[in-house]
């Protein structure tokens, strides 16, 4: 599965089988390459100070050459801050040179202005590198924590073949309330795709809430409405008077057909040969996890190597400048070529050059296709 951040989202940081390395690398270099500018800025700033203090005859300026390491101090490590700290107070030692009050009150009171302020730059620059170190230790568990709430779907579970997308419209989170989930259970292959209502911390709580439930009722509750029901009890017991999950149960089964219970969410997208895009039948509209639905289930063929889009409402809802929404029919029948992750990148890039780089509301998609046994 690949998790992407809608700012910057074309350049996906991955989970599960993807490859993350590549987008790690590229931030250690960015953030290495800003170290340097800034650490060559202060030089130059020092070497720009120095030469004016020995040009300007009537200005003594030695005090000021501690201003380099203050600035290092804002990005480069503790070491290299004093570095510059250390350049500075050698400079000021020798300022004599061309200032002439070597050994005066003067020069004393600007030596010791030099140690302070390169003292309080690596003593900045030593704070502010703990605090880092200390807010990516956080990050690493904030991540894993938010892996576990999607975690990797399988590539395939018998003859159904399966990828997985989710686009963030957060940038430091990876997940968000929107979910889904597979599981292989003795009554065929279960899948789970819905929307909590809202966003942030509680929607992602939320989120974990109804995938735990799934993940327990998939593999105890014979039927897909009696999922629901458990799930819209979960949702009812911990959720507050106006929220609600919006939410699509499908289940695969080894004849060719699939059945789904929809509870208020849209219905997926089949693409067969030949490039048809027909809408899954789902039956009729029903109310979302939470406010009681009772759905009904709706049982469909599902032609062999055909292929089924399940998304959220922030995919046919991404608009373009002018306002139009993405046209996910349109764009459906490219989802027929290529591996099935190459298919949801292809969509993803559809979607980028429709809305941009920047989305309002998190997304999840899910495809599914029915393999040669």
């Amino acid at each position: 599965m690949k998790v992407v951040r809608a700012r910057g989202w074309a350049g996906a940081s991955v989970e599960g089988d993807g490859d993350s390395s590549g987008g790690e690398e590229t931030d250690v270099a960015t953030e290495l390459w800003s170290e340097r500018r800034v650490l060559i800025g202060s030089l130059l700033v020092l070497a720009t100070i120095v030469v004016l203090d020995a040009v300007l005859s009537d200005i003594v300026l030695s005090a000021s050459y501690a201003v380099a390491a203050v600035i290092a101090s804002a990005v480069a490590s503790v070491r290299r801050t004093a570095a510059v700290a250390g350049a500075a107070l050698v400079l000021t030692l020798f300022s004599w040179l061309w200032n002439h009050n070597l050994a005066t009150l003067d020069w004393t009171l600007r030596v010791l202005l030099t140690v302070g302020l390169g003292g309080l730059a690596v003593l900045t620059a030593w704070i502010r590198v703990r605090r880092e170190g200390e807010l990516r230790h956080m990050t690493v568990i904030a991540e894993t924590a938010q892996r576990a709430v999607l975690r990797a779907l399988p590539n395939a579970v018998g003859s159904v073949g399966f990828a997985a997308r989710y686009v963030s419209a957060t940038q430091e989170a990876l997940v968000g309330g929107d979910l889904y989930e597979v599981a292989a259970s003795p009554y065929g292959v279960r899948v789970i795709v819905g929307d909590v209502r809202g966003k942030g911390l509680d929607a992602v709580q939320m989120a974990g809430t109804v995938l735990g439930a799934f993940r327990r009722s998939a593999f105890t509750q014979e039927s897909l409405c009696a999922i629901a029901t458990d799930l819209d009890a979960v949702v009812r017991a911990v959720a507050g008077d106006e929220d609600f999950v919006t939410a699509v149960l499908a289940e695969f089964h080894d004849d060719g057909t699939v059945t789904m219970v929809n509870c208020g969410h849209h219905p997926p997208l089949l693409v067969t040969r030949g490039d048809v895009v027909d809408v899954v039948p789902t039956g009729a509209p029903e109310l979302p996890l939470g406010l009681g639905p009772e759905p009904h289930p709706v049982t469909s063929p599902w032609p062999g190597g055909s292929r089924m889009l399940i998304y959220t409402d922030g995919l046919i809802e991404a608009r373009d400048p002018r306002g139009d929404f993405f046209p996910l029919c349109d764009n459906a029948p490219a989802l027929r070529d290529g591996s099935l992750d190459e298919a949801l990148d292809r969509l993803l890039i559809r979607l980028r050059s429709h809305a941009g780089e920047e989305i309002d509301d998190d997304m999840a998609l899910v495809l599914v296709e029915r393999r040669a046994s």
